[in-house]
């Protein structure tokens, strides 16, 4: 790689990563104490109402935003006040405004609702805002604090029948004086039904965003493998000698840094330049080796020329896709067993390389 400017690579694959995973913004609504902040905060990563910056957009609605989390949230209260009906019409202008701008990531993408089970009750706020919502985004009914359901998820889905579903969730484990315990309950169910409603484009970002569902983030990042394999595919099959390895590998790195915002990890150049080091001074070694053999082959005219390009797309593709899949699986392992921890730049490059070089040796094998 001493032909390549690593360091321009590295810095190129960040800002596509980051220009991929997108951004989504999401209204969640609800009277004080129905525990949306806690909602939010067992959703998404780090931590988001407490450390998250907010700021007013409306009398009655604040936008919150944290470094590196390509999330939104838009926390609208009030809807207990006497002059809800002002604020559900300041909301809906301030949405209407968003879905004129040509820009999708500031367009609100989804909306929650959340109404307290305890509350056993339906207000008329909480039923003007949902016929308001409705003409511009999703709206999910939200039954937070569940407990006891006795068919009060069927009245919310009889007076609200614009939603799209009504969910039961409970945030926090809770554990009485007398021993009983209530784990937590619904998040997955809502996480994934709100997948499902945000467009498809902003769907990397709502996966990286959430912090419920590791095989939501997989998911994700198994569609940018296979986008990248057919790319360095592509690009190897080329019959123009050492023109591609110049461009595949870029192709590569910018898929570990697309993966590693799926999974909502920090990025940095530092980061992707341990990874990179790590995997290819061991068993990607023989990916350059070959590399170089399918490019000699190229300056062979004819058949030559055909037969380096076959070989060169069937080795990119290949690696790319063990690549791209060993990195996956190093993250899923590593999350799985983390605690909700966030494994060290050294522990992700260890395990990395380790998933790497089996992916490997079992091609050899296969």
């Amino acid at each position: 790689m001493s032909n390549f400017d690593l360091h321009k690579i590295i810095q190129d694959a960040y800002n596509q990563a980051m220009k991929e995973r997108g951004h989504v913004n999401i209204l969640i609504a609800g009277r004080s104490g129905v525990g949306k902040s806690t909602l939010i905060n067992s959703v998404f990563e780090g931590d988001f109402v407490r450390t998250g910056v907010g700021r007013p957009v409306t009398p009655g609605t604040r936008e919150i935003k944290k470094e590196g989390i390509p999330l939104s949230i838009f926390d609208t209260r009030g809807l207990e006040m006497a002059n809800f009906k002002e604020t559900d019409d300041q909301l809906r202008k301030f949405i209407a405004d968003r879905r004129q701008s040509l820009d999708p990531t500031t367009h609100i993408h989804l909306a929650w609702v959340c109404i307290a089970e305890d509350l056993r009750r339906v207000e008329d706020a909480e039923h003007d805002l949902v016929e308001k919502l409705v003409d511009f985004v999703p709206v999910v009914g939200v039954i937070t604090k569940a407990r006891a359901d006795q068919g009060f998820r069927q009245t919310v889905h009889d007076l609200l029948p614009k939603l799209t579903n009504v969910i039961r969730v409970r945030a926090l484990r809770e554990e009485f004086d007398d021993g009983h315990v209530l784990e937590p309950r619904g998040l997955n169910d809502l996480v994934q039904h709100s997948m499902q409603l945000v467009p498809e484009a902003h769907r990397r970002a709502f996966a990286a965003a959430q912090k419920v569902d590791l095989d939501l983030k997989t998911t994700q990042a198994h569609q940018a493998v296979a986008a990248a394999t057919v790319t360095a595919g592509g690009i190897a099959a080329a019959p123009i000698p050492f023109a591609d390895a110049a461009v595949i590998i870029p192709v590569q790195i910018t898929m570990i840094a697309g993966i590693t915002t799926i999974f909502g990890l920090p990025v940095t150049e530092g980061f992707l330049s341990s990874l990179v080091v790590s995997v290819l001074g061991g068993a990607g070694g023989a990916f350059l080796g070959r590399t170089i053999v399918s490019n000699l082959l190229k300056l062979i005219p004819g058949a030559g020329s055909v037969a380096g390009g076959a070989i060169g797309a069937a080795t990119a593709g290949v690696i790319t896709a063990a690549l791209g899949e060993a990195y996956i699986a190093a993250l899923y392992t590593l999350l799985s067993n983390s605690s909700g921890a966030t494994p060290t730049d050294q522990e992700i490059a260890e395990a990395f390389k380790r998933e790497f070089a089996k992916a490997i040796s079992l091609r050899r094998n296969g």
